[in-house]
């Protein structure tokens, strides 16, 4: 767990951003690359920028893979409407981030774990496929065994983050209904987020 937690301090830092917005994040206190005398900073060109801008973007939904990352990127370009709003929109229908969003869980890489473990439910029924996409009206729902979890109770009361507009949860029922498929603006990214720029990386 250590080493896990670790890891992802050093993400912060690689990433150059608080991409959580967590309050104890190494990198409010060092703004530079890991490693023993951090990594200097190198002004980017335009190929590295976008990669960045992708990194951040799949990193802060969870690690999402890379083949799975294209082909949101492949439906977001075949959509009607603006590919970089398309993108977005999508990554906020996962499952997982829905469910992290809920506060049901405290991180999104908990919200993984903990759909893989069948303890959410969507219309009633178990889903255990953390990158299901939940449709507009669809209700997230934790199981009735696991509303009791230290890491359920802890995270609904806990601060960190505020549920967006997009989600009306039920606190007492621990339930939470998708109501629309939000934009960029309605997204409360901690970091500075640049889709459009994850888009013209893959149109290169």
């Amino acid at each position: 767990m250590k080493s896990i937690v670790n890891g992802k301090k050093k993400v912060s830092r690689s990433l150059r951003c608080n991409l959580w917005g967590d309050p104890k994040s190494p990198y409010l206190k060092r703004e530079y690359g890991p490693g023993q005398h951090g990594a200097r900073k190198k002004k980017l060109t335009d190929y590295g920028t976008q990669l960045q801008a992708k990194q951040r973007l799949k990193t802060y939904y969870g690690n999402v893979s890379e083949k799975q990352f294209f082909k949101y990127y492949a439906e977001a370009i075949r959509r009607r409407g603006d590919a970089a709003e398309n993108l977005v929109g999508i990554l906020e229908s996962r499952l997982d981030n829905l469910v992290y969003k809920a506060k049901f869980v405290p991180t999104i890489f908990a919200s993984r774990q903990f759909v893989n473990h069948g303890h959410v439910l969507v219309n009633g029924k178990r889903v255990n496929i953390p990158s299901y996409m939940v449709k507009v009206g669809d209700v997230i729902s934790v199981r009735e065994k696991s509303k009791q979890m230290n890491m359920v109770v802890s995270a609904m009361e806990s601060d960190l983050h505020q549920v967006p507009a997009y989600l009306e949860v039920d606190t007492k029922k621990m339930e939470a209904k998708y109501t629309f498929v939000p934009k960029f603006e309605d997204i409360p990214y901690a970091a500075v987020m640049e889709p459009n720029l994850v888009i013209e990386f893959y149109s290169r």
